[in-house]
This record gives structure tokens, sequence and C-alpha cells, in this order.
């Protein structure tokens, strides 16, 4: 984006024609001509899709006249504001010091405004030019004094001679193309940097993405103190990882999930020896089934998580849980089972209109292959459910309590 474009984009008149045309399909805009408004057509086209984006990842931002967008792939990447504002909560709870924040991957700058509420001093560190410009565009008019540099983390750490409260890092995949397992195939590699960023602070908090292994990223970690994980409406998007410089003990795995708005609305805590140590019971289907939120089967807690809640399960390998009673405070869905394998008549006669949610879990058909062979059109308020348990695949007819 040229800066005489962030200047345009900006204007009022600019604004005005973004908000009339906030629903119009991009490829119209392409279609119709090179420029509107001294705009390229591209340009606000990418525009109308980071508004449309905006208004449920970042309804403030969205809020916020004169606000400019990334391309698509930069919005992707960018945590929500609710997961933002989660992330401050965690820092507030757990710094005592708030003077220096330095953001070593600052992109877009969600993140580096919701944290540095907190601070004094807030240094954004960013190596691409348009981003870096962006970013600076909207922190000021969000009313905060934020110092942008355009370095990469590696050359900014070279010449830093600053102590900070907290480094912030969301280190990127080298290649878009292959799945991450490790800290060390992201860009910046934390794994390498952590003694020079533990030169220079006593914390720092690493975002990662949600297909990492836990396991895997704390042998490349040191002096982790917290592992959150952390879902919105029970999708998983984050992990987070809280390093204290000399922190010797086990570190805390803290499982979330949050409302679109931020707030907390499950959470289940424990560590690594806790969940090695909990016994499991295992059982056919009773009256109540119950499934983990993506926080904690991302988390792997599969047998503590039953033993806190006097849960058993249906087997190893199938992470669904039972129970004769109902225990409505269990972090994740809760269902009323109503029929055990019923025939395709019983079916039938109990799903009149022939709708229902299908899923299935450990079980050897996909949903739609299920929903197929059991003649089911998505909808409704009813559930079917397979898996396995301890003897044989199982379909049940559940109705959600939670």
């Amino acid at each position: 984006m040229r800066s005489s474009e962030l200047h345009l984009i900006s204007t009022p008149e600019v604004q005005k024609y973004l908000s009339a045309n906030e629903s119009i399909d991009e490829k119209k805009l392409l279609l119709a001509k090179k420029e509107i408004l001294g705009i390229s057509s591209s340009e606000m086209a990418n525009q109308v899709i980071g508004r449309r984006k905006a208004k449920l990842k970042f309804p403030s931002w969205y809020q916020t006249t004169s606000i400019v967008y990334p391309p698509s792939g930069n919005l992707e990447q960018s945590s929500s504001e609710a997961t933002a504002k989660f992330k401050a909560a965690l820092i507030q709870s757990e710094l005592i010091d708030f003077n220096l924040l330095v953001d070593l991957t600052g992109g877009f700058g969600v993140d580096t405004f919701f944290l540095g509420k907190l601070f004094l001093e807030v240094i954004h560190i960013e190596p691409n030019e348009n981003l870096s410009s962006i970013a600076a565009h909207n922190h000021r008019l969000l009313g905060t004094s934020i110092l942008h540099v355009r370095q990469t983390a590696e050359e900014y750490l070279k010449a830093n001679t600053k102590l900070a409260d907290l480094f912030f890092i969301d280190p990127s995949r080298r290649s878009e193309l292959k799945k991450v397992f490790k800290l060390a195939d992201c860009q910046p590699n934390i794994a390498a940097l952590q003694e020079v960023l533990f030169s220079f602070s006593n914390f720092i908090l690493t975002k990662a993405s949600p297909l990492l292994d836990i396991q895997q990223a704390l042998r490349e970690l040191i002096y982790v103190t917290k592992v959150v994980v952390v879902s919105v409406e029970n999708e998983c998007k984050e992990l987070l990882f809280l390093q204290k410089f000399g922190f010797e003990g086990e570190p805390i795995i803290d499982t979330v999930n949050l409302s679109n708005e931020g707030s907390v609305v499950e959470r289940f805590l424990f560590t690594a020896s806790e969940e090695k140590a909990a016994t499991v019971v295992f059982s056919s289907p009773l009256d109540y089934l119950y499934e983990p939120n993506a926080s904690i089967l991302k988390s792997g807690a599969f047998k503590l998580v039953a033993e806190k809640f006097g849960l058993r399960k249906l087997q190893a390998n199938t992470h669904l849980y039972t129970s004769p009673n109902l225990f409505t405070d269990f972090p994740g869905r809760v269902f009323k089972i109503e029929a055990l394998n019923p025939t395709l008549q019983l079916l039938k006669e109990l799903l009149p209109e022939g709708k229902a949610n299908v899923a299935t879990r450990n079980y050897p058909l996909s949903a739609q292959e299920l929903k197929k062979k059991l003649k089911l059109k998505d909808g409704g308020e009813k559930y079917v459910i397979g898996f396995s348990d301890q003897k044989k695949k199982t379909i049940v007819l559940a109705s959600r309590i939670k």
C-alpha cells in the first residue's frame, strides 16, 4: 500500500464509501474500474474484506472511523480482540512491573494495543513496511503512544540495550505448506532467542498455533511457568507459553474457553503429573454423555477430567464420558441420552422431520457417511452421535443440555 493510499483510505469520503459498500461482492469492485476515489480497486476490495472480518474479530476497531486494514493473510494471523483482551488479563495477573512491553512480532498490532494498555512504554517491532505503517496509523487513531520500529526481532535484539518487563512474540510458520510441530520451525525462532531475551527481561509470553505439540514446545522452552490453551466459543485458537526467568517448578496447564466478547466461560487447570497420576473407570453409555471442550481435548487431560467430575470414560481412545448423574458445571458439552443404538424405524419415529445434528468420535464412519447411512438431514434440536465404547461401535440419540 502506498503512503498516499493510506492517507486517502482514512479520509471521510472514502470511509463513507466503504461503510455504504461493506456488503458488496469485492469481485465487482475489481471488475468495475481501476481506481475508486483515487484508490486502486484492489486496495478498496481489500478494505471491504477487512471491514467485514473486523466486525466480528475486532469489534472496537471496526467501530473506530478511519481504521485501515492489511491484506487478508495478515488479518487471519492476527489475534482476535477476545484473545488479545484475555492475554492482557493474564499478564496483569502475573507481572509486578509494567514499564516496558516489547512486541517482537507486531504485525497488525492488535495484541500490541491491548497488552500495551498495561504498560508505560510500548515498542512494536515489525519488518514489513506496509504492516508497520498500518499499525502506526491505527494505533494513533486509537489514542495510544506506541513506538514503531521497522526491523526483524533479531535485528532489534542485536542493537537493544533496554530492559523490558515483558517480551511478547508470535512466531509464524516458515512454510505455509507445512504443519508446525516445533517452535524451531517458526520465524523468529523463539527457542534460539530465549537466552538473549532473558538477558533483558524476566518474562516472555509466546503465542503459538493450536497445531503445535505442547510437550514438544516444553522441551524447547526453559522456565515455562504456565501453558494456556485458548479457545473461543469452543474453537481452539492459540497456545500461550509464559516463561519466568529462574522458574523451576512444573508448569500449570490452563485450559480456557472464552465467549466471543472475551469473558471466560469455562476453565480447567492441571499439571502433567496430575494427569499422569489420574485413574479412569470405563463404562458403557449411561444416562448422560459428556464431551470436553476444545481446550481440554488439546491439552490432553483425558483421565483427569473424568476423575475430577466423577465420570466414566467410554473407551481409551474415545474422549467421551458418561455418568448416571447430571453435572452441569462440566467444561464442555453435556447430552441426555434418549435412545441407545436405535433402529432406523425408531429413529424415524423419534425424528419425524428426519433431521438431526450428526457427529462421530472414534467411529469407522465420518459424520457425513453416518448421516447418509441413517437417511438423515442436517438440523433440528436432537443429536445422533456415533462412537466406540469398550465393547462395540455405538450410536446414541441425545438432546443437548449444555
